[in-house]
Protein backbone atom coordinates (compact mmCIF):
# COMPACT_ATOMS: atom_id res chain seq x y z
CA UNK A 1 0.00 0.00 0.00
CA UNK A 2 2.56 2.66 1.06
CA UNK A 3 6.31 2.98 1.06
CA UNK A 4 8.25 2.05 4.17
CA UNK A 5 9.71 5.58 4.44
CA UNK A 6 6.26 7.22 4.33
CA UNK A 7 5.45 8.07 7.97
CA UNK A 8 1.99 9.49 7.34
CA UNK A 9 0.63 6.61 5.30
CA UNK A 10 -1.13 3.42 6.30
CA UNK A 11 1.04 0.83 8.05
CA UNK A 12 0.38 -2.82 8.76
CA UNK A 13 -0.04 -3.96 12.34
CA UNK A 14 0.43 -7.70 12.80
CA UNK A 15 -2.76 -8.02 14.89
CA UNK A 16 -5.01 -5.34 13.55
CA UNK A 17 -4.03 -4.99 9.96
CA UNK A 18 -3.58 -1.65 8.23
CA UNK A 19 -3.52 1.40 10.63
CA UNK A 20 -2.75 5.08 10.37
CA UNK A 21 0.38 6.09 12.19
CA UNK A 22 -0.01 9.10 14.50
CA UNK A 23 3.53 9.04 15.86
CA UNK A 24 6.99 8.11 14.77
CA UNK A 25 6.88 4.81 16.69
CA UNK A 26 4.09 2.29 16.70
CA UNK A 27 5.15 -0.05 19.48
CA UNK A 28 2.50 -2.23 20.95
CA UNK A 29 3.36 -4.03 24.17
CA UNK A 30 2.18 -7.50 23.23
CA UNK A 31 3.29 -7.41 19.61
CA UNK A 32 6.37 -9.33 18.64
CA UNK A 33 9.04 -6.83 17.77
CA UNK A 34 12.52 -6.52 16.42
CA UNK A 35 15.18 -7.15 19.14
CA UNK A 36 17.49 -4.63 17.47
CA UNK A 37 14.75 -2.01 17.72
CA UNK A 38 14.22 -2.92 21.37
CA UNK A 39 17.94 -2.59 22.09
CA UNK A 40 18.07 0.81 20.32
CA UNK A 41 14.99 2.02 22.19
CA UNK A 42 16.45 0.89 25.52
CA UNK A 43 19.74 2.60 24.65
CA UNK A 44 17.88 5.81 23.69
CA UNK A 45 15.86 5.79 26.94
CA UNK A 46 19.03 5.14 28.97
CA UNK A 47 20.86 8.01 27.27
CA UNK A 48 17.85 10.29 27.74
CA UNK A 49 17.73 9.30 31.42
CA UNK A 50 21.48 9.98 31.73
CA UNK A 51 21.03 13.37 30.08
CA UNK A 52 18.13 14.33 32.34
CA UNK A 53 20.05 13.06 35.37
CA UNK A 54 23.02 15.24 34.32
CA UNK A 55 20.77 18.28 33.88
CA UNK A 56 19.19 17.77 37.28
CA UNK A 57 22.57 17.14 38.88
CA UNK A 58 23.94 20.35 37.35
CA UNK A 59 20.95 22.28 38.66
CA UNK A 60 21.40 20.71 42.08
CA UNK A 61 25.10 21.64 42.02
CA UNK A 62 24.14 25.21 41.11
CA UNK A 63 21.79 25.36 44.08
CA UNK A 64 24.46 23.94 46.38
CA UNK A 65 26.93 26.55 45.13
CA UNK A 66 24.36 29.31 45.72
CA UNK A 67 23.74 27.95 49.20
CA UNK A 68 27.47 27.97 49.97
CA UNK A 69 27.78 31.50 48.61
CA UNK A 70 24.83 32.60 50.73
CA UNK A 71 26.43 31.10 53.84
CA UNK A 72 29.71 32.87 53.06
CA UNK A 73 27.84 36.13 52.50
CA UNK A 74 25.96 35.74 55.78
CA UNK A 75 29.26 35.16 57.59
CA UNK A 76 30.85 38.16 55.89
CA UNK A 77 27.93 40.41 56.75
CA UNK A 78 27.98 39.19 60.36
CA UNK A 79 31.69 40.05 60.54
CA UNK A 80 31.02 43.46 59.00
CA UNK A 81 28.19 44.05 61.48
CA UNK A 82 30.53 43.23 64.36
CA UNK A 83 33.21 45.56 62.98
CA UNK A 84 30.65 48.34 62.46
CA UNK A 85 29.44 47.88 66.04
CA UNK A 86 32.99 48.07 67.33
CA UNK A 87 33.70 51.19 65.28
CA UNK A 88 30.47 52.76 66.53
CA UNK A 89 31.38 52.00 70.15
CA UNK A 90 34.87 53.42 69.67
CA UNK A 91 33.45 56.56 68.03
CA UNK A 92 31.08 57.06 70.96
CA UNK A 93 34.00 56.72 73.39
CA UNK A 94 36.07 59.21 71.38
CA UNK A 95 33.17 61.67 71.32
CA UNK A 96 32.87 61.40 75.10
CA UNK A 97 36.61 62.00 75.52
CA UNK A 98 36.39 64.98 73.18
CA UNK A 99 33.52 66.42 75.23
CA UNK A 100 35.51 65.97 78.43
CA UNK A 101 38.55 67.66 76.85
CA UNK A 102 36.53 70.52 75.32
CA UNK A 103 37.10 72.98 78.22
CA UNK A 104 40.85 72.34 78.02
CA UNK A 105 40.81 72.80 74.26
CA UNK A 106 39.02 76.12 74.70
CA UNK A 107 41.64 77.17 77.25
CA UNK A 108 44.38 76.21 74.80
CA UNK A 109 42.68 78.33 72.12
CA UNK A 110 42.48 81.27 74.55
CA UNK A 111 46.14 80.84 75.51
CA UNK A 112 47.08 80.70 71.84
CA UNK A 113 45.18 83.96 71.21
CA UNK A 114 46.90 85.54 74.21
CA UNK A 115 50.31 84.35 73.01
CA UNK A 116 49.61 85.77 69.55
CA UNK A 117 48.63 89.13 71.07
CA UNK A 118 51.67 89.03 73.35
CA UNK A 119 53.90 88.28 70.37
CA UNK A 120 52.42 91.21 68.46
CA UNK A 121 52.96 93.43 71.49
CA UNK A 122 56.56 92.20 71.76
CA UNK A 123 57.17 93.06 68.06
CA UNK A 124 55.67 96.52 68.62
CA UNK A 125 57.76 96.99 71.75
CA UNK A 126 60.88 95.85 69.88
CA UNK A 127 60.16 98.28 67.05
CA UNK A 128 59.50 101.07 69.58
CA UNK A 129 62.72 100.29 71.49
CA UNK A 130 64.68 100.37 68.20
CA UNK A 131 63.19 103.79 67.38
CA UNK A 132 64.05 105.00 70.88
CA UNK A 133 67.57 103.64 70.51
CA UNK A 134 67.92 105.41 67.17
CA UNK A 135 66.66 108.67 68.73
CA UNK A 136 69.00 108.20 71.66
CA UNK A 137 71.95 107.69 69.32
CA UNK A 138 70.93 110.77 67.34
CA UNK A 139 70.68 112.77 70.56
CA UNK A 140 73.97 111.37 71.75
CA UNK A 141 75.64 112.29 68.47
CA UNK A 142 74.10 115.73 68.61
CA UNK A 143 75.20 116.15 72.21
CA UNK A 144 78.70 114.99 71.32
CA UNK A 145 78.83 117.47 68.45
CA UNK A 146 77.60 120.28 70.67
CA UNK A 147 80.13 119.34 73.29
CA UNK A 148 82.87 119.37 70.71
CA UNK A 149 81.67 122.67 69.37
CA UNK A 150 81.69 124.14 72.86
CA UNK A 151 85.24 122.84 73.35
CA UNK A 152 86.28 124.32 70.09
CA UNK A 153 84.61 127.61 70.91
CA UNK A 154 86.14 127.75 74.38
CA UNK A 155 89.55 127.04 73.16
Amino acid sequence: MTDEGDSEGVTDSPRRGPTLSTSTSSFEALDPHDPNLSRLATNMFQKTADYLYGELTATLDDYRLLEAMNRATITKYADMKQIAGSVSKTMAELNEKHKSLQPYLEQIDQIEDSVTKLEQAAYKLDAYSKRLEAKFKNLEKRLNRETELKKQVTQ
